[in-house]
Parts: C-alpha cells; sequence; structure tokens
C-alpha cells in the first residue's frame, strides 16, 4: 500500500554560500560537480549563511532546487548528493531530468554524507536535473554526475532454492518458472480483492484483451482484531479460485490490524475511525520491542495469535498444494506501519519468528517468502527471503524503469536474489525497461484509483489507457494467457 500521504509534502533545502563555477568537469575522471548555491531555486527554498546551518523551517509543494548542465553523450549516470537531511530522520525527494522521474532521493542521518541514485539514462545535450520536494527537509551542498557502472554480469542468475527445504512440488515449479523467465520477460500484476472477477480485473479485460499473470490480494481482514470487529474476508476463496480456475499467480500482503487494547481512540485526521487504521503507527500504542522483549506478554502473544490466524488459512491453500507470493511485514523501513516503527532489529526478530512458526510449527510448505523491508539494515538474511520486492509510487503517467531501486535492492544482499515490484501506482514503460535492462520478475498494480473509478472505468489518473494497452501487449510482458500450467512446469534439477 502506497505510504500515507499525511506526512508532510515540504522541502527544507539549506543552500551553502560556496564560491565556484556553475559547474565544473574533470575530464579524466568524467565528473561533472555542481554547486547548490548556484542552483536555480523555487518555492520556499532558502540559503544557508554557512555550512550546517538552516535558515527556517519552508512548507511548499513547489520548493525544488534545478541545476542546468550539459551531457557529453547519451548514456546512463550517476548523481551523487552531498548533503544530509535537515529533519534528522529518513527522508524522500524526488530526482528528475527535465520533468521526468529518473529516482528517489533518500537521506537519513543529520550530519553530511553522500547519497547516490545510480544508473539514470539522460540524452546528450542541456539537461535540466532537479531535486523536487516530496517528504523535504533535506540539505544540499552540491551534487556530483558520472558515468554509470555497468550492471554486472550475473544480475539475472538468482537463487533458485526457496529457503524452506521442505517446499511442496507445486512451490518449487512456481519457482523454477520465475527464475526462468527473470531478465527475459515480465510478469503483469494487478492487486484485486474480489479476485478474478473484480472491477480491476474487468477494466484491465476490457481495455486490453488480456488479464495480468498475477492477482494480488490483502490477509488484512483475517487479523483477529478485525475478525472480533465482524469482519469477513474472501481473499482465500478468490486465490483457490484464481489458481484452480484461471492458472494464475497468486500474492498476498497483510495490513496486520493490532488488537483492540492498542488502538487509539477518536479518528485520524481524515476523519476515519482510527481502529480501521489499527495497523498504522499513528493509530496504536502497540509497542514490538516491548512485546519482543517480555515487557509485554499480552503484545507477544497478540504476534502469535495473528501468525496462527493467517496459518490457519493458508493451510486451506496448502491442502491443495496452491503456492503463495507471501509478502508479510511489508514497507517496514518507513515507519508508518506497527512492525517498522521500532527500527530495524525488531523487525528482523519479528521476521523470523513468523517464518519459523509458518514453516516449521506449523509445517506450511507452499510459501515463498516475499521480502519488502526497502533497506538494507532491515533485511532478515538470506535463510528467510526467497523473493525482494519494492514498492514504488511515481508520480501520475511516470513510466520509468526505476532502475535505481532496482540496483538498490540487487544490492540488499551478496545472494543474488529475483527482484519484483511488489507494488506500483503509475506502469512501468517495457520499453524503458529493456533500455535500462531493469527486467523486474512481475510488476503489481495496486488497486482502486491507480487502475479504476466508478466501477469497471478505467481511471487514466496514472496510466492512460493507451498506455495500459501497449504494456499488456508488449512481447516484454507476459498476461494470463501466455503463462504455461505451473502445475505441470518442470521442476529445478
Amino acid at each position: 500500500m502506497k505510504k500515507s500521504t499525511w506526512f508532510p509534502i515540504t522541502l527544507v533545502l539549506s543552500i551553502l554560500l560556496l564560491w565556484g563555477a556553475i559547474f565544473s568537469v574533470n575530464a579524466e575522471e568524467s565528473v561533472i560537480r555542481l554547486e547548490a548555491e548556484k542552483a536555480e531555486k523555487t518555492g520556499n527554498v532558502i540559503t544557508a549563511l554557512q555550512q550546517g546551518t538552516v535558515g527556517k523551517s519552508m512548507n511548499g509543494e513547489g520548493d525544488s532546487l534545478i541545476f542546468t548542465l550539459e551531457v557529453p553523450e547519451d548514456g546512463f549516470y550517476t548523481l551523487t548528493v552531498h548533503g544530509f537531511s535537515a529533519g534528522g530522520a529518513y527522508k524522500e525527494n524526488y530526482v528528475k531530468v527535465d520533468g521526468q522521474n529518473v529516482g528517489m532521493l533518500v537521506m537519513e542521518w543529520p550530519i553530511y554524507h553522500d547519497v547516490e541514485v545510480p544508473r539514470f539514462y539522460m540524452e546528450k545535450g542541456t539537461r535540466k536535473l532537479s531535486i523536487e520536494a516530496y517528504w523535504g527537509y533535506i540539505t544540499v551542498d552540491y551534487i556530483l554526475i558520472t558515468p554509470a557502472e555497468d550492471l554486472a554480469e550475473d544480475i539475472y542468475q538468482v537463487e533458485r532454492t526457496l529457503t524452506n527445504p521442505n517446499a511442496s512440488e507445486n512451490t518449487r515449479r512456481l519457482m523454477n518458472y520465475l527464475c526462468d523467465i527473470y531478465g527475459e520477460k515480465v510478469l503483469s500484476g494487478q492487486y484485486c480483492d474480489r479476485g478474478m472477477t473484480g472491477m480491476e480485473m474487468k477494466a484491465i479485460n476490457k481495455a486490453t484483451g488480456h488479464y495480468p499473470a498475477v492477482l494480488g490480494m490483502d490477509m488484512m481482514d483475517y487479523s483477529p482484531s478485525r475478525v472480533a470487529r465482524g469482519a469477513k474476508s474472501v481473499t482465500i476463496d478468490k486465490a483457490i479460485e484464481y489458481w484452480e480456475k484461471k492458472g494464475g499467480i497468486i500474492t498476498l500482503a497483510w495490513h496486520w490490524g493490532a488488537d483492540s487494547q492498542y488502538i487509539l481512540d477518536g479518528y485520524d485526521e481524515n476523519g476515519n475511525p482510527r481502529w480501521w487504521g489499527n495497523f498504522y503507527t499513528k493509530n496504536v500504542t502497540f509497542d514490538l520491542e516491548k512485546a519482543l522483549n517480555g515487557e509485554d506478554p499480552a503484545g507477544y502473544q497478540m504476534l502469535l495469535d495473528g501468525i496462527d490466524a493467517i496459518a490457519a488459512e493458508f493451510k486451506k491453500l496448502a491442502e491443495k498444494d496452491i503456492p503463495i507470493l507471501w509478502r508479510p511485514l511489508h514497507e517496514a523501513s518507513g515507519g508508518w506501519f506497527w512492525w517498522g516503527a521500532k527500527g530495524p532489529e525488531a523487525c528482523k526478530e519479528l521476521w523470523i519468528l513468523m517464518y519459523d512458526r509458518m514453516t516449521n510449527y506449523h509445517g506450511l510448505n507452499n510459501l515463498i517468502w516475499v521480502w519488502n523491508g526497502q533497506d538494507a539494515a532491515w533485511y532478515p538474511g538470506d535463510a528467510y527471503v526467497d523473493i525482494i520486492g519494492e514498492d514504488i509510487y511515481p508520480d501520475p503517467h511516470v513510466h520509468t524503469s526505476e532502475s535505481d531501486r532496482f540496483i538498490k535492492a540487487s544490492k540488499y544482499t551478496d545472494t543474488r536474489k529475483l527482484i519484483v515490484l511488489s507494488e506500483n501506482g503509475s506502469m512501468p514503460d517495457p520499453d524503458l525497461m529493456l533500455r535500462d535492462g531493469t527486467l523486474w520478475g512481475f510488476f503489481a498494480t495496486w488497486s482502486g484509483d491507480f487502475i479504476i473509478h466508478s466501477g469497471t472505468k478505467l481511471s487514466n489518473n496514472y496510466t492512460n489507457e493507451d498506455v495500459l494497452n501497449r504494456i499488456y501487449n508488449s512481447d516484454l510482458v507476459i498476461t494470463r494467457d501466455e503463462m504455461p500450467d505451473i502445475r505441470t512446469y518442470p521442476l529445478p534439477e
């Protein structure tokens, strides 16, 4: 699910008064250096009087720094930004070239350091490179533009042996298929909580003549706290239907709701009852660290009860040998969900607890574990991860390959793991994925307004119908009708 838009979309850019040319080029190293104080500023961007100071906080969506540079030739480049998070914590802001997203600038520490946005494409000539407000609150000293390194030759030669040595036959077949096509094709995917007959699926089929190969759904309403409030879900029934009737692939996420005693009273700033958003940090008092270290025994029992409830549902799929791309504890490093609110160590401990309890205690052998922590410090270890997922929500109608995030994900571990675009808003363009060498294992567009409105009508708010049609009919993209029968697909040797 996309990060809550309730975070401030503001920018504080403290620009240092350093003298120098607008840019300088080191011919030997092919480095373009641009000083921030010479950049064009929009909105309420300010200039600091001396290094390390911030004049004052500024608000405004229009805040940006715009650098003008001469790109010597068509090709791939890496941006290095020297600066820091003025807010003293994790911050994200857009990087654009001539108005098009090429990556996300992530800064985390309140001291000067270098942050890279790797390997994005620029054409020869005069270009406008901008850092634009998304989350804001950063200080920039200077930027460097350098030729990007080539992709690693073995980047698509991934580990296909599942972490669970007792994985079922169909689970191993699915993993083998995913690895066989990786680096050559990209599976289409769509989140749709009503399954193969849901509105999102109908809209895509009506527009393109195809259905997505991967169906994404949520286990949210199987959370004990929500069941206690009368929630009911058809996710498991729809997963069985998609596998048995259509031969499709299923990926499941879990917006894990905290128990009632941890939910704050009242309503959030958007007027929603806090119990409804009981997976958000802001709506609960649950402290994962205390639950794990013994200070809150009831909290630890909540964790076990939640895992056991989901395991009971997954056993219905295991009995039919239906494999699941299982993506729990998603987007943890952002902190907006309670499982990420206490930092990486607690979250990793929870991941391992869940893996062990589902795999060894409950004997679930139909799960392919998709880790979606989005930061290397949160990676729980190769023994507990089969696939790495990244959730990316670029601006509307921005269809770049998101190469920088793909490369970032490839460096979470020294072991080659299959990498997927586990959630997206605007869909990636197949031609740009090919150009950039960024072939995600699959993409999975989020539901609702990201694809439809007013029933089955395409929203066009993020991906226009003509672009959608081109994506779903691309030779690079596999739709459901183009898939083999996974139940008879060869097992790995």
